[in-house]
């Protein structure tokens, strides 16, 4: 190898270095308004708050034996959800993968609990809680919210910084439980749809 031919292979080398360099050092997306970061942070916390509930379900189901699959009553939830985001002004396939991505999670956590406490034998919870009585209405009460976050979910979308800004107060705002598995379910829709 030629002594040109050395220098210039180091030069383009290096040249491709600082490239490298400067394009680890790039800065973060700008933060979204304040008014739209808080709407992000409500969303996470709705999310959140529903997550919560279902080791209560898983609790109330493994004392009855009922199944933790219910087709038919998701389906009509769906239906009736569709119907009011639709009302709202949201995208009907975003509202219905949203909801459905709400029940899959839920049903993670659920499945991993009923794996867990029959590997350990566990007994039937002592005070279980009422899933008609106690359970529902929580459910009942998120809903809602949860559509009025979502219409605000899909106007600022486009926002420069919004997608960032979304999955960095995910990991603060969202439960980690399970490795993070049902977390990244729920919150799989918004992710798509805030790149």
């Amino acid at each position: 190898m030629s002594f040109g031919y050395r220098a210039t292979w180091r030069c383009h080398l290096a040249g491709l270095v600082v490239l490298l360099l400067l394009a680890g050092c790039q800065t973060q997306p700008p933060a979204p308004p304040e008014q739209d970061q808080a709407a992000i942070d409500v969303m996470l916390q709705l999310v959140d708050e529903r997550l919560e509930v279902a080791p209560l379900v898983a609790q109330s189901k493994w004392n009855s034996g009922a199944a933790i699959e219910a087709p038919e009553r998701e389906a009509q939830i769906l239906e009736s959800v569709a119907e009011e985001a639709v009302a709202a002004g949201i995208d009907e396939s975003f509202a219905r993968d949203f909801f459905q991505q709400q029940f899959e999670a839920s049903k993670q956590i659920q499945r991993r609990l009923h794996l867990q406490w029959t590997e350990e034998g566990r007994p039937p919870f002592a005070d279980p809680p009422d899933l008609g009585g106690e359970v529902r209405p929580v459910l009942d009460r998120l809903t809602p919210q949860m559509i009025e976050a979502l219409a605000e979910m899909q106007r600022i979308a486009e926002v420069e910084g919004a997608g960032h800004y979304l999955r960095q107060r995910a990991e603060v705002l969202v439960s980690d439980d399970f490795d993070g598995e049902p977390r990244s379910v729920a919150l799989q829709p918004l992710k798509d749809r805030m790149p």
